[in-house]
């Protein structure tokens, strides 16, 4: 297993998911309802952040590898469902939107490997179609842990809850789209 700065800072991301939890458990007295949101909301934005920057980072400093390759989208899988289950314990997303977004990880997550063992791993590759899902997702989380108005307008609650069904249709959509590329091998090795 590669240890480089790129992986470190993809780990730091998986580190930072008992966090994004904890901090909604701590005793009220420690933090106000508001500080709580804010502190997850900045723990998600900066673990997001290094979404970004760790793939970067790999590819500047010829640092890609397969691990890195592995561990990235796991991270990112791990803080979204961690974050929704948070927010939906709060009652600040609905269910039809947990499940279709973690269900389309699971199912995406067991369709790359079978198609992996094919022999065909490369048609479900990442597409754009997948990048904008998760942007979707990483854009609207933050939204939806803040809970709160800024600049005395702007309703994060409301702004969030459209951008996660935003995210759910790309969710279900890349799901579609993966699905359909796969589908040619599926029904050949199905015989």
């Amino acid at each position: 297993m590669p240890f480089n700065l790129p992986i470190a800072l993809t780990w730091l991301r998986v580190a930072a998911i008992p966090l994004l939890v904890v901090i909604f458990y701590l005793p009220s007295t420690w933090f106000s309802p508001f500080e709580k949101n804010l502190i997850a909301t900045v723990i998600f934005v900066l673990a997001a952040l290094t979404d970004w920057l760790d793939g970067f980072l790999a590819r500047r400093m010829k640092q890609e590898s397969a691990f890195g390759q592995f561990l990235d989208p796991v991270a990112d899988k791990l803080i979204v469902a961690a974050a929704l289950l948070v927010l939906l314990n709060m009652d600040r997303v609905q269910v039809w939107v947990a499940l279709v977004i973690i269900g389309r990880e699971i199912t995406i997550s067991a369709l790359r490997e079978w198609m992996a063992l094919l022999g065909a791993g490369k048609s479900v590759a990442v597409h754009l179609v997948g990048k904008l899902k998760t942007t979707a997702q990483l854009v609207a989380i933050p939204f939806l842990l803040l809970n709160d108005t800024l600049f005395g307008w702007l309703d994060c609650a409301r702004v969030g809850t459209w951008l996660i069904w935003i995210a759910s249709f790309l969710t279900l959509w890349s799901m579609f789209y993966y699905m359909k590329k796969a589908l040619p091998q599926l029904l050949d090795k199905a015989h």
